[in-house]
């Protein structure tokens, strides 16, 4: 459980406010139609995202979590996706359950909310546009926003400074294993949804100060801190 109650919380968004898969298994598959080789499905990119769209692809492409592709092959498949998501990035995305209602709590509690993703920014901000999340975060630190992303700290200790607050009074809200990381190495409370990209591996094997099954489990969470 949380040790005290944060003033700042930042979000991380694929996983977490968003299931994005269905946009980015459609960009997936088409481009392997486009490269001549197997479809890869839904359910298989379930299992790859979360480290970016450039990890994706070369997991796409090898069919596995871990190796890597024919360079060759990953330069010309890269943009051939990229092309692709910039026209679906928000099409078949959609919040989870609970998402409006633990961010209206938020809001209305007076949390001061920031986003904290690995996807880069040009799909990052039309995504929380058009699915009307962008008005409520004071700060979006995207993938490529600063040198280093997820699961370094630097994008956590970014946000905390820009908004004044201590590392001590800021909570982390993600899904994966790199959120984890990030929190525990920034000094922030960290707190994982049940759901999200994880690879497959329960998110409770990271150790986070707490685990939810939907952001609307937030009040009575947050309210039950010190």
């Amino acid at each position: 459980m949380l040790k005290k109650k944060p003033k700042m919380v930042l979000i991380d968004v694929d996983g977490t406010l968003v299931d994005s898969v269905p946009d980015l298994a459609y960009c997936v598959d088409e481009m392997m139609d486009r490269l001549g080789m197997p479809r890869r499905g839904e359910a298989s990119v379930r299992q790859w995202v979360g480290n970016g769209v450039e990890r994706l692809v070369r997991r796409a492409l090898i069919n596995q979590l871990d190796g890597e592709p024919d360079e060759a092959l990953f330069e010309k498949a890269m943009p051939i996706f990229m092309d692709l998501y910039a026209e679906n990035t928000s099409q078949r995305s959609c919040l989870y359950p609970g998402v409006a209602e633990g961010i209206a709590y938020l809001k209305r509690a007076g949390y001061r909310l920031g986003c904290v993703t690995n996807k880069a920014e040009q799909f990052t901000m039309p995504l929380l546009t058009d699915l009307g999340l962008i008005d409520n975060f004071e700060i979006v630190v995207s993938g490529d926003t600063l040198p280093k992303k997820k699961p370094d700290p630097m994008p956590l200790l970014h946000a905390a400074e820009a908004l004044g607050v201590t590392p001590a009074e800021s909570m982390m809200l993600g899904d994966s294993m790199s959120d984890v990381k990030a929190a525990r190495a920034a000094g922030f409370q960290i707190v994982c949804m049940s759901y999200g990209y994880n690879h497959g591996v329960d998110i409770r094997d990271s150790e986070p100060d707490a685990v939810i099954d939907s952001m609307s489990q937030l009040q009575g969470l947050l309210e039950a801190a010190a």
